[in-house]
């Protein structure tokens, strides 16, 4: 086989565009791009369905450029075949507010499925794709009705294969049987540092092979129809994930960096476009493309009508079968149920009734026993802690297929059968949460994954992405403190909970009790532009009585005055505490109110909800002029921003032993929190006795854990 001159013509234009958008901006990757062009005629040439009118169609194939440093090929695509993605933006590559940025970000250029950058996210993104389709077809479509029928596709290249997270995603997508995910393997040895072969020897066909993947090539990834015929294969079986390897050469076209690492991450240069132009026989200006080349690209006719056809099918589909039509499409939109509100506001309310003490793990699970039955858009999992995590309830039975790749049905109380609603990803929390993000961009379902708090270092980066793509996506990061005891410090987080608020549009709450626990699940659901880590407890804590349940939504309230503590006067100083040390906080407070010190408890679950208050609802629960004091089992640093005069927290590890041990030895005690209390507010006296206030510099006042043989509540 050979490409046509129509099809030579067709990839040489993304070629053309890859190096003017890159040499423009004196920044940029050319080598990917032009290498991959055939393999782009090949799939959008012809395979692909979607339509450049309209991105987001519902039942449009989903194509993830998994090395996203090889945007530029994304947008020639996407610019060429019709999108709302004029030559002015490829004329503005990475540029400030262009729609053409450094890498493809989702809801900023038209057409793209997902922000990609960070190498091996992009397949494990069309991995949780594949799954949603999958899942979404055994769900809504009915004998003679198939309007969930697409397939995801994914260029991805070694890059990816060396990052670990493609191991965990491929894996998976092999054992759940995606028959409908296909990838186009970019094989072309060369990455920055050069020639691969020294560090990646990996045998790449064996290894997807051993993971229940359709094995095609290698191909010669210059020829169109060679990859098109090869697409077609892995179209005519449902079975199996596949993947293509396509044998490339980076930089293709170009005389002198064809081939070498130069072409991967830098402009080819003015004399080297020039030779490229003439070795190509591509004899037009920068950023000119021929009327005969854009009617080759042209889909908006071909998608166009395959959109109308399936309006058809839908129609018929909703004539046939009208609630689960407005159903499907309910969720496509991603709109919660009409009567979302009063099921978190009766869940609450039935939780501040009831007032168990249980673990916020636990809670949490009681809270999605309600939740899962009434949304059965939650897609649950557990990176093999679901014991632990309890992210499990009686309505999302383990998700499994049989030996044809069908979804297994579960037969529910009532007779009803349902399809697996939570996923056993394994030891793979990377995976888990990339794939996570997959699921939240295609629709259809809300995932939620739980392992330990401390393990959420392995998937950071995936929560970051979340958060960069306003992606609904919730984290169950349980075992959340030095309570978890035994386990020692590699399983007891210190850093977490701060270092998790550092990231942007990331909403994290650690709630104190089960009302808590309900709000924050509301507040996560009902956030469609954002994903939630929910910080959750292993040993159990006491309901906290409420005086006020509707201030919990905005992060932090007033839970206690003085006068609940048996004082009938204005407060002398504030404790703030989150989750598990707002007992410790309730409790000094009596210590306190015996000592005639009034003193109120501030309970805030979310510090990112409560920052983005009003100034005047902070200085009501936070009133100026009144010393703070704040307990958090954790590092100190972010505390301080609330004017605190004290912090309690563990700015070290953790030891091994049974949690009250540690929380004894580490200071997190009612005593020790009453006495900085009074230490902080003797220290004010006397500075206002002086007749003056210096104030309170960053250190003073800071208490935390020291290790053993040092006071474990030095004053600086």
């Amino acid at each position: 086989m050979a490409n046509s001159p129509e099809q030579q013509r067709m990839a040489n234009a993304i070629r053309a565009l890859a190096m003017d958008a890159v040499q423009q901006a004196n920044s940029g990757h050319p080598g990917a791009p032009m290498g991959m062009a055939e393999m782009a005629v090949a799939l959008w040439g012809g395979h692909l369905r979607h339509n450049p009118a309209n991105p987001r169609w519902f039942d449009r194939d989903r194509f993830v450029l998994s090395n996203g440093h090889a945007s530029m090929l994304l947008y020639a695509l996407l610019h060429l075949t019709g999108y709302d993605l004029p030559l002015d933006e490829i004329k503005k590559f990475r540029q400030l507010h262009s729609k053409t940025p450094g890498h493809p970000e989702v809801d900023v250029t038209p057409g793209v499925e997902t922000t990609t950058g960070p190498l091996g996210q992009g397949i494990a993104n069309a991995v949780g794709m594949a799954l949603a389709e999958k899942l979404l077809a055994a769900e809504f479509n009915r004998p003679g009705h198939s309007v969930v029928d697409h397939h995801t596709y994914a260029f991805l290249g070694d890059g990816c294969m060396m990052e670990g997270i493609s191991h965990e995603a491929v894996a998976l997508a092999g054992a759940w049987k995606l028959g409908k995910l296909i990838a186009l393997y970019d094989d072309n040895g060369i990455s920055i540092d050069g020639e691969v072969t020294p560090w990646f020897i990996d045998n790449t066909a064996q290894r997807f092979a051993a993971c229940g993947w359709n094995v095609l090539g290698p191909v010669d990834g210059h020829d169109a129809p060679q990859v098109a015929a090869a697409i077609a294969q892995a179209r005519a079986q449902s079975l199996q994930p596949t993947l293509i390897i396509c044998k490339t050469h980076i930089g293709k076209g170009s005389p002198n960096r064809a081939n070498t690492a130069k072409a991967h991450g830098e402009p080819l240069g003015a004399d080297e476009i020039a030779q490229t132009r003439a070795a190509l026989g591509w004899d037009y200006p920068p950023f000119t493309i021929p009327a005969d080349v854009y009617a080759h690209w042209d889909a908006k006719p071909r998608g166009q009508a395959a959109e109308a056809e399936w309006a058809q099918h839908f129609a018929a589909y909703r004539a046939a079968y009208p609630e689960l039509a407005a159903e499907f499409t309910r969720r496509m939109h991603g709109e919660l149920p009409a009567h979302f509100a009063e099921l978190v506001q009766g869940t609450v309310a039935a939780l501040h009734a009831k007032a168990e003490t249980v673990a916020t793990r636990k809670a949490s699970q009681i809270v999605l026993e309600a939740f899962t039955a009434a949304l059965p858009e939650l897609l649950g999992g557990s990176a093999d802690l679901t014991g632990s995590n309890l992210t499990n309830t009686s309505h999302t039975p383990n998700l499994r297929f049989d030996a044809q790749g069908q979804v297994v049905q579960t037969t529910q109380p009532g007779g009803r059968s349902v399809g697996g609603r939570h996923i056993n990803y394994g030891v793979r929390e990377f995976g888990m949460a990339a794939i996570m993000n997959g699921v939240a961009l295609h629709g259809g379902y809300i995932p939620y994954g739980g392992t330990f708090m401390t393990f959420s270092d392995y998937s950071r980066n995936a929560v970051r992405m979340a958060a960069l793509m306003h992606q609904r996506v919730i984290h169950v990061f349980t075992h959340d403190s030095i309570g978890l005891g035994e386990d020692g410090p590699t399983h007891q987080p210190v850093e977490h909970a701060a270092s998790l608020r550092l990231i942007p549009r990331l909403e994290v709450w650690r709630p104190a009790d089960t009302a808590e626990t309900a709000v924050a699940w509301g507040a996560a659901l009902a956030q469609d532009d954002r994903p939630t880590a929910l910080l959750l407890s292993r040993q159990n804590l006491a309901y906290a009585p409420k005086r006020n349940l509707e201030d919990i939504r905005r992060g932090a309230y007033v839970l206690s005055e003085p006068a609940d503590a048996g004082l009938k006067q204005p407060a002398q100083a504030v404790l703030i505490a989150t989750g598990s040390e707002v007992q410790l906080a309730l409790a000094a407070q009596h210590l306190l109110a015996s000592k005639k010190i009034a003193v109120r408890v501030v309970s805030m679950p979310s510090t990112t909800v409560f920052d983005r208050e009003s100034v005047d609802y902070k200085l009501s629960v936070l009133p100026a002029g009144i010393p703070r004091v704040a307990v958090e089992m954790g590092v100190t640093e972010g505390w301080w921003k609330y004017g605190c005069a004290a912090v309690l927290g563990l700015d070290r590890f953790g030891e091994s032993a049974p949690a009250p041990a540690l929380l004894q030895h580490f200071g997190f005690t009612a005593e020790n929190l009453a006495a900085i209390v009074q230490t902080v507010l003797a220290g004010a006296a006397e500075a206002q006795g002086k007749g003056h206030d210096k104030g309170h510099d960053k250190g003073h006042g800071k208490h935390k854990a020291k290790d053993k043989n040092k006071s474990k509540n030095k004053r600086k």
